[in-house]
């Protein structure tokens, strides 16, 4: 028998600011912790909405079978919740992932998109099987698998040499992933489709942020993701890895608040 679970998970959420909603999609295996400057820098421009993805942080994870489209209904039941008809609606890595199935599967609720170290293509065979291997070994062994391979990816060799307290404050975040919800999301993420198309098809705004030094998606996926819409903006974030806005949030705050006060200034106004 096949499960169908409908608007089974109820994502924690933090906010911050009034104004233009703008939704930000946490990494893996972070939590919405990781926008605390986000909240802070931009609740000057705009109503930030940060929810904890299901399984991470407050939100729980339910029974339902891994699945990027079935987090992006999730991200429009807590619209439902919040009264907010549309969005701008942002993410990061495995963020990204998840607003690109939102873009996808309910485009007439996205005012704004930002798309920040991600990339658009799906998994090859090896980097799902890698999944895989993790998901298993986190089940079996806890987190000591994620501090080992996954942290130091995450962050660039800037910070790491740099800024001590913004490595060390990442790893507490992917230490406290809890495994259950560390598996299912590799397991979501290692059968995402290709989302070319999605950005093809895209009407509204597009933001594309990349950390300089940024391995796991680097320039060359945010390159062709702007070559898929032509119209976007692409900001280059210096000294900043995966984690741009964790690592250098000044300047990924400036490159979002320069995009919502020219780009989504007309595109606002247009839809009215």
């Amino acid at each position: 028998m096949n499960r169908v679970t409908v608007w089974s998970v109820q994502l924690y959420t933090r906010s911050a600011g009034t104004g233009v909603p703008v939704v930000l999609l946490h990494a893996f295996p972070l939590s919405s912790a990781m926008w605390l400057a986000q909240r802070e820098g931009l609740a000057r421009s705009c109503r930030v909405i940060t929810p904890d993805l299901r399984g991470f942080g407050g939100s729980r994870l339910g029974e339902d079978e891994p699945s990027i489209e079935l987090m992006a209904d999730d991200v429009a039941r807590m619209l439902d919740e919040e009264g907010i008809d549309r969005a701008v609606v942002g993410g990061l890595s495995m963020g990204g992932y998840v607003t690109m199935a939102f873009c996808r599967r309910h485009p007439d609720r996205v005012l704004g998109v930002i798309l920040a170290d991600t990339k658009a293509g799906p998994d090859a065979p090896a980097a799902r099987e890698n999944r895989e291997r993790i998901a298993q070994a986190v089940l079996a062994g806890g987190s000591d698998v994620l501090v080992d391979e996954v942290l130091p990816a995450l962050i660039g060799p800037t910070t790491k040499e740099r800024r001590a307290m913004v490595f060390g404050r990442v790893k507490g975040l992917v230490q406290s992933a809890p495994p259950g919800a560390v598996a299912w999301a590799q397991r979501a993420m290692a059968g995402r489709r290709d989302s070319f198309d999605t950005l093809a098809a895209l009407k509204a705004p597009l933001l594309i942020v990349v950390g300089e030094e940024d391995e796991l998606s680097p320039l060359a996926d945010a390159e062709a993701m702007a070559r898929t819409v032509p119209e976007s903006r692409m900001e280059i974030i210096p000294k900043a890895g995966h984690l741009s806005a964790v690592e250098q949030p000044e300047a990924f705050n400036a490159a979002v608040t320069e995009f919502l006060r020219t780009e989504l200034g007309g595109a606002a106004r247009s839809r009215e």
